[in-house]
């Protein structure tokens, strides 16, 4: 009786997180998962919930850059934060779907990568107070790359895992709430900064660093706890002849080809979050208090807005890519006209911070409508390998736009860079609206 009661109220958590009356159909998974699914939806929110937190707290567009100054370390070393953390983590995954390949459940590849970040975001606390000037910025990018390549191992797996384990009906509300929950849990952590306003800032990021190692500690937890059937392994294969396959299926389908063009361009959002986070900055200093302000507005907009966008997204997820492309264009071009007006309300943070919230909320539709996209694209026995391809190279891209754009700001200053980033999404928004639809 007691496990039909622990059955019937996880039944009745899926119901009504999702809006499906019946857990026990599905459309392209097999009838065993189909079984669990409502255990592994949980299960996998909880686990998504502890990488959301985690990469909120150890954000490379927020919390490292704040991190950088506190320490003294170079300016230089600030503008390589993004990409190497981005790229990091996408360029090896076609490596890793070869090697992963081979085995039947990959949902201990996913804990080994998150318990890797969690060491990680321990390791950045520790530099957080310890850390001074240039060998401290080193570390700390040294640390990031080690945390990125991690995240590269847990992203490949994570995907596969939430492909053969939950119905293509459902993926974008489970990502979507728990990036809702895990932009509460930020809502709280930049109330208490606020709070802090000029108090050492050196403590209170390492606080927030080690907020991050547990949230990762909670997502190895969960992603091991998955309930996941043994899936195929045959056709396992070195990086080259996966490259090399990568390579067919990008001139056989070219509905991919669209999407990784697409993508491509809609990195601008990415490389656009610490330009508005270094603008406001400026017009607030290193205190907390601004700090806090940014990370609160952000946490708002992630808890309104991922829920909607992951129900989009399971209606359309290339209409939210171009919704959100728009978005993200509209708010870098008011972020670039707020810097080049000399009103006393452009002296403040606000403005900053309520575009940098908006933006977030264009950026967090544009991941969830792309992640959503190349799972519902590929086939059950090619999605590893479209995943891993589309992440290389987009991660490939991201080390030369974002030295691109690093260079532009060197010359050119943060609005302009905002400008230029803005009619590149304006472009992505276009393309998005071309895609093929995969949800019907």
């Amino acid at each position: 009786m007691p496990d039909d009661n622990k059955e019937l109220s996880l039944n009745h958590a899926y119901e009504w997180l999702t809006g499906d009356s019946d857990g026990r159909t599905c459309k392209d998974i097999p009838e065993d998962a189909c079984h669990e699914q409502p255990g592994n939806f949980l299960r996998q929110l909880l686990a998504s919930l502890g990488n959301k937190l985690a990469d909120e707290m150890a954000s490379a567009r927020l919390i490292l850059p704040w991190l950088m100054g506190a320490i003294g370390a170079p300016v230089w070393m600030i503008g390589l934060l993004v990409p190497l953390r981005e790229a990091g983590a996408l360029l090896p995954q076609l490596i890793v779907a070869g090697l992963i390949r081979p085995l039947p459940r990959r949902k201990y590849v996913w804990a080994l990568g998150s318990l890797m970040q969690c060491l990680c975001a321990a390791l950045l606390a520790l530099l957080a107070v310890f850390g001074q000037g240039g060998w401290g910025g080193a570390l700390v990018l040294a640390t990031l790359a080690l945390l990125s390549l991690a995240r590269g191992v847990a992203s490949i797996a994570t995907k596969d895992v939430l492909g053969k384990t939950i119905d293509k009906q459902h993926r974008g509300a489970l990502l979507g709430w728990s990036g809702s929950l895990a932009g509460a849990a930020t809502l709280i952590a930049g109330a208490v900064l606020v709070l802090f306003d000029d108090r050492p800032s050196q403590l209170a990021l390492a606080a927030l660093l080690a907020i991050a190692a547990l949230g990762w500690g909670v997502n190895a937890l969960f992603s091991a706890l998955i309930r996941e059937v043994p899936g195929a392994t045959e056709g396992g294969e070195n990086a080259w002849r996966t490259l090399v396959r990568g390579g067919h299926k990008l001139q056989e389908d070219r509905d991919f080809r669209r999407f990784n063009l697409c993508r491509a361009l809609l990195l601008s959002s990415a490389l656009a979050l610490p330009y508005i986070a270094l603008l406001g900055q400026g017009k607030s200093g290193s205190n907390l208090k601004g700090l806090g302000i940014l990370i609160i507005l952000s946490g708002l907009a992630s808890m309104i807005a991922s829920p909607i966008w992951g129900r989009l997204a399971d209606r359309s997820s290339k209409n939210v890519m171009r919704d959100a492309g728009l978005g993200a264009a509209i708010c870098c071009a008011l972020t670039a006209l707020c810097a080049w007006l000399p009103f006393a309300w452009t002296a403040t943070i606000w403005p900053y911070a309520v575009l940098y919230a908006l933006l977030v909320i264009a950026h967090a539709g544009i991941r969830l409508g792309r992640k959503t996209y190349v799972i519902d694209l590929a086939s059950q026995q090619e999605r590893a390998l479209y995943v891993a391809l589309s992440n290389t190279l987009t991660g490939g891209l991201l080390l030369m736009l974002g030295a691109a754009a690093g260079a532009l700001a060197h010359w050119l200053g943060s609005a302009a860079v905002l400008t230029i980033l803005a009619v590149t999404m304006l472009c992505a928004a276009g393309l998005a609206h071309r895609l093929h639809e995969v949800e019907q």
